[in-house]
């Protein structure tokens, strides 16, 4: 199952060993957990589903604009760590989680995928690296999706 936690952020910043690699300001940062189950019609599910969700304030300040209507930015972050198994003992399994030869080509159809939909280049961070993330939660606000929960 493909898993997404989508943050609305005021800004983001995404380094790989100290040198910024990606900056974003008012839009979502998306941590993407892919699974070994996960095809292309769960990221095209999801993506449309991250470009749609009205969770932007209007000028009434209630939550009923997209991501496409503020014209905002998005930062999609791989994160293998979102797949864990953590039923036994205490030290999470990620056995689930796709390796590297399906979760790439798939990581990649995410970003065409959203910067078709988007209608711009969206940020991305560096697939397998060691990443940090700084952002500013607007709202907060964060959603947690997966393409087997469609609810």
């Amino acid at each position: 199952m493909m898993k997404v936690v989508i943050q609305r952020v005021s800004e983001a910043v995404l380094s790989i060993n100290s040198n910024e690699q990606s900056t974003i300001g008012k839009g979502l940062v998306v941590l993407l957990g892919l699974a070994i189950s996960d095809t292309v019609s769960d990221a095209d599910w999801l993506c449309k589903k991250i470009i749609s969700l009205r969770i932007f304030g209007d000028e009434n300040g209630l939550m009923n604009k997209s991501i496409l209507e503020i014209e905002g930015d998005i930062l999609l972050v791989s994160q293998f760590t979102l797949i864990a198994a953590y039923k036994k003992g205490n030290r999470p399994s990620f056995i689930n989680a796709a390796r590297p030869e399906q979760a790439i080509p798939l990581y990649e159809y995410c970003i065409q995928k959203l910067n078709e939909l988007l209608g711009k280049t969206i940020s991305t961070g560096v697939f397998g690296a060691d990443m940090q993330v700084s952002l500013t939660n607007d709202g907060p606000v964060t959603i947690v999706m997966d393409s087997q929960n469609k609810e």
